[in-house]
């Protein structure tokens, strides 16, 4: 892949243990914004308290989900190029993302950092999906752990049942979190029935490494 500069992106680094694994942190907002202060720092403190090094995404917005997607494969790259200079490990690494973070993360999974002007690298070793309506898979799917609320009026729970679903039929490894009296949105959960969900996300993808 030739780097080549991304006007308003970035990425945010939350260093975790020398040599750790790290995750990608996709924050949702329609495609029209990036809610990193919802949906992408708090996460990233969650995970990094833990030991595990985090970079939360800044990626374009206004133009659809491929721009983005393209955004996330392109820092996959970076982190690998200088994965030395950084001190992460490589191996292992997970993707996270919420409502439209949530479809690029599970786009990436299902296709590689390839298909979206990447370099050729190995698939995510899990993929976390919070409230998103995403149906597009592959024939190869990594371990992912998914999360809705029960009142989700965006992105209803039955829109992502039945991917889980064929997920399933595929022999893919996958924890599902239905969350009662939860709207959309509802970021780490602190104060509803979602509360503690990114620790159980994080041992799931733990187990799948």
């Amino acid at each position: 892949m030739t780097t080549q500069p991304r006007p308003n992106t970035g990425l945010f680094f939350f260093r975790g243990r020398p040599g750790a694994p790290f995750a990608v942190v996709s924050p949702g907002g329609g495609f029209a914004y990036v809610g990193s202060v919802h949906e992408g720092f708090p996460y990233a403190v969650e995970i990094n308290r833990l030991g595990y090094n985090v970079l939360v995404l800044k990626y374009r917005v206004g133009q659809g989900g491929r721009l983005p997607t393209q955004d996330l494969a392109a820092a996959i790259s970076f982190v690998f190029k200088n994965s030395k200079r950084l001190d992460v490990a490589t191996n292992g690494y997970s993707l996270w993302g919420s409502s439209a973070g949530a479809r690029m993360a599970a786009a990436i999974g299902s296709h590689g950092v390839a298909a979206f002007g990447g370099d050729d690298l190995p698939k995510p070793a899990a993929v976390v999906m919070a409230y998103t309506a995403h149906s597009d898979r592959s024939d190869s799917e990594p371990p992912s752990f998914v999360v809705v609320g029960s009142d989700d009026g965006i992105a209803p729970p039955s829109s992502m049942e039945s991917r889980i679903t064929e997920l399933r039929r595929l022999g893919t490894r996958v924890e599902y979190r239905k969350f009662p009296s939860v709207g959309h949105g509802f970021g780490t959960g602190v104060g509803t029935s979602a509360e503690g969900w990114i620790a159980e996300a994080t041992r799931f993808w733990e187990q799948s490494r």
